[in-house]
């Protein structure tokens, strides 16, 4: 009898290895439009976030584009040992931040794009501040709050663990296809933080304690080196690039922004 799916006397060719990355970079893009709009929303006790564009096609603030910069001069600073390949979420102010990273840098590896690295979907929520969704969406702030980050799925969007999915699948690919290479991510907050629950194995509470705590840095750096058949977390939210050239640290609004290496 046959194998499902062979034909008879063909043998399957064995699944290629899964290694790990030598080194891989998981950083969040720099300051966006975005970001600069929901901290003034937030300042000014607004209900909405007043920005014109899609979520993909917002851009970097200048400011952004200098961090940016300043992750490439800490990128050269590496010398050989420095990413071989760099690999963005599609959404220009990810894509931007790589690409400024990887010119200041002297990269000479292109911008690889997979949309599994996109931000969070935020469904029906979108543009609006918590204050706009207990306001404007009582029902959903209420489900929000008895379901916590981890599970609640917005109307229309998606919640941490369906982002999980996507990280899942795209870390597969990444084993499969980089091997024992430098690998670069940029990508955006909660999929940064959500690389840290599967690659950890965090459970829900902990992966919420690490958000409590903390929110992660624009262009901050949380690093991981492949140890066999696992790998080790180096450093987590890791902004000292920007301080070394004068640049300021940026996060969500009411959040601590500063690094943690090691855990």
């Amino acid at each position: 009898m046959t194998s499902p799916g062979y034909a008879r006397g063909v043998t399957p060719s064995p699944a290629p290895r899964l290694g790990w990355p030598a080194r891989l970079w998981l950083v969040r893009h720099g300051e966006s439009e975005g970001n600069l709009a929901d901290r003034r929303a937030h300042e000014e006790g607004l209900g909405t976030v007043d920005v014109a564009d899609r979520d993909p096609d917002v851009a970097l603030t200048a400011l952004g584009e200098r961090q940016a910069r300043a992750l490439g001069e800490r990128l050269a600073a590496l010398g050989g040992d420095g990413p071989q390949v760099v690999v963005s979420s599609p959404y220009v102010r990810a894509r931007r931040t790589a690409e400024l990273a990887v010119a200041a840098a002297g990269l000479d590896v292109p911008v690889l794009l997979d949309e599994r690295l996109r931000e969070r979907d935020l469904g029906v929520l979108d543009g609006l501040t918590g204050r706009g969704i207990r306001e404007r969406l009582p029902d959903e702030a209420e489900r929000r709050a008895r379901l916590g980050k981890l599970y609640y799925r917005p109307p229309g969007g998606e919640s941490w663990v369906d982002v999980a999915l996507r990280v899942r699948a795209v870390l597969t690919d990444l084993r499969r296809e980089h091997a024992d290479r430098r690998l670069l991510v940029t990508t955006h907050q909660a999929v940064v933080m959500v690389f840290r629950y599967v690659l950890e194995g965090l459970t829900e509470d902990e992966v919420l304690a690490v958000d409590r705590r903390v929110q992660v840095a624009n262009t901050a750096v949380t690093a991981y080196e492949g140890d066999g058949d696992r790998v080790r977390l180096l450093a987590f939210n890791d902004a000292d690039h920007l301080g070394d050239v004068g640049e300021d640290v940026t996060a969500e609004p009411g959040t601590e922004a500063r690094a943690h290496a090691g855990a």
